[in-house]
């Protein structure tokens, strides 16, 4: 097939399938984490887990971005390396860090995240390193790259400080949940989500690219249901948790 036919299709497939997973996830819980319970068939430690459906993302996102006639370009290589920035570690030093007691990830979760991640990279490296060129020398004193960029940092730092705040809530050997405190959790329940989704928006707006867009999509579709899920399970558990926390959008839901 030819290989931009390729591109649009699967992008199309990726767009609707995050629209059905938004849908579902509004109803339905992804069986994970908290929210882990029976009959979602055999799992998978949860570290060995992480690492398996997010290893796709880095590898393949490099090996199509490679092939590209714009892979030496200054600009197509700033971007990956914004891209490697985030799933480095979200591959190897988030689950290396993760405390997880004994919960498990069902094989079927991993396994879609395992092909998510791989079209999804795939969709990315193909638009910026392959084709016309979209991402010449200008690109960079263009105001979409300049803001696109600090909100994907700023969105990176987020998650960062709110993932580390999460590990510190527990002693080693410990599993249980406790309510966060402080950064952004002053305002939300889920500022990792919140910091994930700032990144995957700031890289649509810094790539200019379908792609990119389709993927903001994304990622809000999953994760938006998900903080939502969250706050629920906290405001349950917890009686004494703040009443003001939004779940995910300070002041707003």
């Amino acid at each position: 097939m030819d290989p931009d036919r390729l591109y649009l299709y699967t992008l199309v497939a990726l767009a609707v399938s995050g629209a059905a997973a938004f849908v579902a996830l509004l109803v339905i819980p992804a069986p994970y984490g908290r929210h882990e319970r029976a009959g979602f068939g055999p799992t998978l430690p949860a570290r060995a887990a992480w690492i398996l459906q997010e290893l796709p993302a880095p590898l393949v996102f490099g090996i199509v971005f490679a092939r590209g006639e714009h892979a030496v370009q200054l600009v197509p290589l700033l971007l990956l390396a914004l891209w490697q920035l985030h799933y480095l570690q979200r591959t190897f030093v988030f689950p290396l860090l993760m405390r997880v007691g004994a919960k498990g990830v069902p094989v079927t979760t991993v396994v879609l995240a395992i092909l998510f991640n791989t079209a999804n990279a795939a969709c990315n490296a193909y638009a910026i390193s392959h084709g016309a060129l979209r991402h010449d020398a200008g690109w960079l004193a263009d105001p979409r790259f300049a803001i696109g960029v600090a909100l994907f940092l700023a969105g990176w730092a987020i998650n960062l400080q709110s993932d580390a705040i999460l590990r510190r809530l527990r002693a080693p050997g410990e599993t249980g949940y406790k309510i966060p405190r402080g950064g952004l959790y002053r305002f939300v329940s889920c500022p990792n989500y919140l910091g994930e989704i700032v990144e995957w928006c700031g890289w649509a707006l810094a790539t200019w690219t379908w792609a990119g867009a389709v993927f903001a999509f994304f990622a809000f579709a999953n994760l938006f249901p998900r903080a939502l899920s969250h706050h629920r399970w906290y405001r349950e558990r917890f009686p004494e948790y703040p009443r003001e926390r939004k779940a995910v959008i300070p002041f707003v839901v």
